[in-house]
């Protein structure tokens, strides 16, 4: 499956505050907070949603094409991908500006407070995706996950005109993002990836009804938390799949960019959606045992061992086979 994953390319500056958020809010003061928090830990990673995407489905054995702008300081980072099996060649280098920057501390409640950098991913606006699909001798599937958000349109306008199925994930950009670019991002998709936070703040600000929604795109893929994901679509009964079982958190940070990878991997692969989504849950399980986005491997014996464990043998002989040793 030709996949070309659109998003953002950053570094993670991942910092850990050893108490509660909330008990330092003041409910009544909310509209003049100030506030600094002194954290015990840092650790610097690579990042950005689109990478993290790719370099989940990479483990899992397909070869995406990432498709970003970075600055002139992304050598190193390119290297990493590409010797993890992320195709590179259609990243935009800008000769002015940095790669993008995610500054984020997380609490004992795993709760998070962040601030994001754009830089050189402004310049994500200019990249056409035609280019890349003649590359490819086309594309089956564009990835539209959070990135600029005049080349999220751009690249979902693109794909309308040209006939390139997508999957919408607008996630972290719809606080930023009015309702009626919020209806255009999701218009078509073949896939609409939200959480169930995000799921309520789309239909807020587009003024769409779940139905509304369902009648736009193809399915509708939900994470739910600690209460795994649901899918919806028009000819289908929900789905419902579980969490992996047995994990032990130790930070959420690219958690549903897991999810995604793993899920449209295993969509790649041929899979049901209730298989693909346990696919996903699992991968995402491995991002949230780990500090860091792309600091974990995925061994053949040992996901499908889990996978067993979580969702039955049938599950993993069916994912085995497919995933290189």
């Amino acid at each position: 499956m030709k996949i070309a994953v659109t998003g953002s390319i950053a570094t993670d500056h991942l910092m850990h505050f050893p108490g509660k958020f909330g008990e330092q809010l003041l409910a009544d003061q909310l509209d003049k907070v100030s506030l600094s928090f002194l954290v015990d830990d840092l650790v610097v990673r690579r990042g950005g949603i689109g990478a993290n995407i790719a370099f989940g489905m990479a483990q899992l054995g397909l070869s995406p094409v990432l498709v970003g702008a970075v600055g002139m300081d992304f050598a190193d980072y390119r290297s990493w991908l590409e010797r993890h099996g992320v195709d590179c060649e259609s990243v935009h280098v800008s000769e002015v500006a940095h790669t993008a920057r995610f500054v984020c501390t997380t609490d004992d409640e795993m709760c998070q407070i962040a601030s994001f950098y754009a830089g050189a991913m402004a310049e994500a606006r200019s990249i056409e995706l035609e280019p890349v699909a003649e590359r490819f001798g086309g594309l089956d599937l564009v990835v539209i996950s959070p990135n600029d958000p005049d080349a999220m349109l751009r690249h979902t306008e693109e794909c309308r005109q040209r006939g390139y199925p997508f999957a919408a994930d607008p996630s972290q950009q719809m606080a930023r993002m009015p309702g009626e670019q919020i209806s255009q991002l999701v218009d078509g998709a073949a896939y609409l990836f939200t959480n169930d936070y995000e799921k309520g703040l789309l239909e807020s600000k587009t003024g769409m009804s779940d139905v509304e929604v369902l009648e736009r795109v193809e399915l509708r893929v939900t994470t739910l938390g600690g209460d795994g994901v649901e899918i919806t679509g028009r000819d289908i009964a929900p789905i419902r799949v579980p969490v992996a079982a047995g994990v032990q958190p130790q930070d959420p940070t690219g958690v549903g960019d897991g999810f995604r990878a793993g899920f449209l991997s295993a969509v790649g692969w041929g899979l049901s959606l209730e298989r693909s989504a346990q696919v996903g849950n699992l991968l995402a399980a491995l991002i949230l045992e780990t500090v860091g986005t792309q600091e974990y491997a995925v061994g053949r014996d040992e996901f499908c061992k889990r996978l067993a464990e979580s969702y039955g043998d049938e599950a993993a002989d069916e994912v085995r086979d497919r995933l290189s040793a």
